[in-house]
């Protein structure tokens, strides 16, 4: 429970990331979208080659041992697809629509969680479903028109609630989250008038 805990806090630290970009943008500090997108793909790149060394050279660190699961021992874990998502969604969209899928992989997701029974289910319950949704809709609308934020909600929530599976390979949520949230999002804001 202690290692869970401790997971679902390294989860939400993500949102510092958004934090930074709306501090540095509120401020005036020189941190375009354009830095911010390459801060976001070195960090991907660091986390890739942090993957690489730990699966293919044998680093272990401590850290590992805490903050990965036991079937991540020996696969990419899920903090890597974490980075990846969030970095794939800043390259690929605009603020509006990147900063909120951003935040319901860092903040929805762990909420997410701690609501769910831990049951190994390929459904969430109807309860978690519209609890998880309803986070996720709070984290979009200060970023997005309500037709949008109920779409990238409803992806996340879709995401994060139904497990996607490849014969024993699970799809992790933690590459859906954001990538869903964005591609609904900018499909309402593209093709609906909002």
């Amino acid at each position: 429970m202690a290692d869970e805990l401790k997971r679902r806090l390294v989860h939400a630290s993500g949102s510092g990331l958004v934090a930074l970009f709306l501090l540095a943008r509120y401020l005036e500090f020189p941190l375009s979208w354009g830095r911010f997108q390459v801060l976001m793909f070195l960090l991907s790149l660091g986390v890739i080659a942090l993957e690489f060394l730990r699966l293919r050279v044998g680093l272990e660190w401590w850290i590992y041992e805490k903050l990965t699961r036991e079937y991540e021992q020996d696969q990419f874990a899920g903090y890597g697809y974490y980075m990846v998502s969030m970095t794939v969604v800043v390259l690929l969209f605009d603020p509006e629509i990147a900063l909120p899928a951003m935040l319901m992989l860092a903040l929805g997701d762990p909420i997410s969680g701690a609501l769910s029974d831990d049951t190994l289910r390929r459904v969430k319950s109807p309860t978690v479903l519209a609890a998880t949704f309803g986070v996720m809709l709070v984290l979009a609308l200060p970023f997005l028109p309500p037709a949008a934020a109920v779409a990238a909600a409803l992806g996340a929530t879709l995401a994060d609630g139904v497990k996607v599976m490849y014969g024993d390979f699970v799809l992790d949520d933690n590459l859906t989250i954001p990538i869903y949230a964005a591609v609904l999002a900018y499909l309402v804001l593209a093709f609906l008038p909002v």
